[in-house]
């Protein structure tokens, strides 16, 4: 195992097409859910605790060797909204190329191949962690942090936000992001013996919700 690889993975500018969403963001700011780093730190612990959970478990399972088909299954079942589900395969899609690009293996090849539109980017995120000798814990840390580094990213932008402040956010969720990993982990864990249905299902129907009429707005500055 080679650590750094997690820094690689969890670099803001790795090439998997993350700048270009805000994670819900975009639309909290508009609706005036988000205004100032108060207010984005509450959002980010909400978005954290639901979709980054759920990703963390994803992430963490796929990094553990569990077929990455059956929970790209149980990704959708846990991605209610058409608009998301199209996000999290579209980015996913562009987490496959650059992480085959960077760690090679059969295992990233077979998925490309069985899912030629994209798998759900939490379970390719979890496989490429797996081929870059990554454990299933360093998976599901690296999503649930990239669940709430993007938001927090998009804030500077919509709102011109101090970006000092949008990294304090990121200093002050510490505690919560380590309990996220650990929670998504150890359900992952268990999924060898209890199945899919074991893995986090948290939702955030305010989140879905707004990504679907987000989806629509003819103008944004972000995809999603």
């Amino acid at each position: 195992m080679s650590r750094a690889a997690l820094l690689v993975l969890a670099d803001g500018r790795f090439p998997a097409g993350g700048h270009a969403h805000s994670g819900g963001a975009e639309p909290a700011v508009t609706a005036g859910r988000i205004k100032d780093a108060a207010t984005l730190e509450n959002f980010c612990r909400g978005r954290l605790h639901t979709a980054g959970l759920v990703a963390a478990g994803l992430a963490a399972a796929a990094a553990a060797g569990c077929d990455p088909l059956l929970l790209d299954d149980a990704a959708d079942a846990r991605t209610p909204v058409p608009a998301l589900r199209q996000v999290a395969r579209r980015l996913g899609r562009q987490m496959m190329r650059a992480a085959r690009a960077a760690w090679p293996s059969d295992a990233l090849d077979a998925l490309a191949a069985a899912r030629p539109r994209g798998a759900h980017q939490p379970v390719v995120l979890g496989l490429a962690a797996r081929s870059a000798g990554l454990t299933a814990l360093d998976a599901a840390y690296a999503v649930a942090y990239e669940s709430i580094s993007g938001p927090a990213t998009a804030a500077v932008r919509l709102l011109s936000l101090d970006p000092f402040d949008a990294t304090a956010v990121l200093a002050h969720l510490a505690a919560d992001l380590d309990q996220v990993a650990v929670q998504g982990t150890e359900a992952a864990l268990r999924v060898p013996t209890e199945g899919v249905d074991v893995l986090p299902a948290a939702s955030a129907p305010l989140l879905d919700i707004t990504a679907e009429q987000h989806a629509a707005w003819p103008v944004r500055l972000f995809a999603s």
